[in-house]
């Protein structure tokens, strides 16, 4: 039975989209995962499938389509378990820091109160759900925040993804690696250097 249905979508969705739609799947798996509150996974799919799309095998059309309808959805998940277990999770008093985390709290709740609709495009959104941002609120930015990214990544991937593609083709995978790592190594520094700023 499982075999069957699996068989049937595949065929379901090879008829309706252009290109394999194992593509499609795994993009909009991605966009889930990074917008329910795993960053990384959605943004790198993303620009893969825009650089696909460059070269024909996928539409770009129909992934950005797919990349806003799974990032929205993903939104809300992220939203919906910021909403019912994160609030407690973050004012629990056994976790360490719990004082930092109890401030936190309350200027996440300002930011939101002042610039709620802003904020979406800033955030995960599983911190909406923690400020408590109303859904009548959340939605709408939720979903304007997912088609800008839809079509930042995806549009620019298309239009620049092939020439950036061929640079990692000559550097190879070794090379790739190193420059996110250094990317990465940056980024974690920099975060450091808020929270020490932060704290002092």
């Amino acid at each position: 039975m499982p075999l069957t249905l699996a068989v049937h979508v595949h065929v379901h969705l090879h008829h309706h989209f252009h290109g394999p739609p194992g593509g499609y799947i795994g993009l909009a798996a991605a966009a889930v995962l990074t917008w329910a509150g795993l960053p990384g996974p959605g943004e790198a799919a993303l620009v893969a499938a825009g650089v696909v799309a460059a070269r024909g095998r996928l539409d770009v059309t129909e992934v950005v389509l797919i990349a806003w309808v799974a990032a929205a959805a993903g939104g809300m998940v992220g939203w919906g378990l910021g909403l019912r277990g994160g609030r407690a999770l973050v004012a629990t008093r056994r976790l360490p820091l719990h004082r930092l985390r109890t401030r936190a709290l309350t200027q996440g709740e300002r930011l939101y109160e002042r610039h709620g609709l802003l904020a979406v495009f800033f955030t995960p959104a599983w911190m909406a759900g923690i400020a408590e941002m109303h859904w009548t609120r959340f939605v709408p930015a939720n979903l304007v925040a997912a088609l800008v990214w839809a079509l930042a990544f995806g549009v620019g991937a298309y239009f620049a993804g092939p020439p950036v593609a061929d640079v990692v083709h000559d550097v190879g995978t070794v090379g790739l690696l190193v420059v996110l790592g250094v990317v990465v190594g940056g980024a974690a520094l920099e975060a450091l250097r808020r929270q020490r700023r932060a704290r002092s």
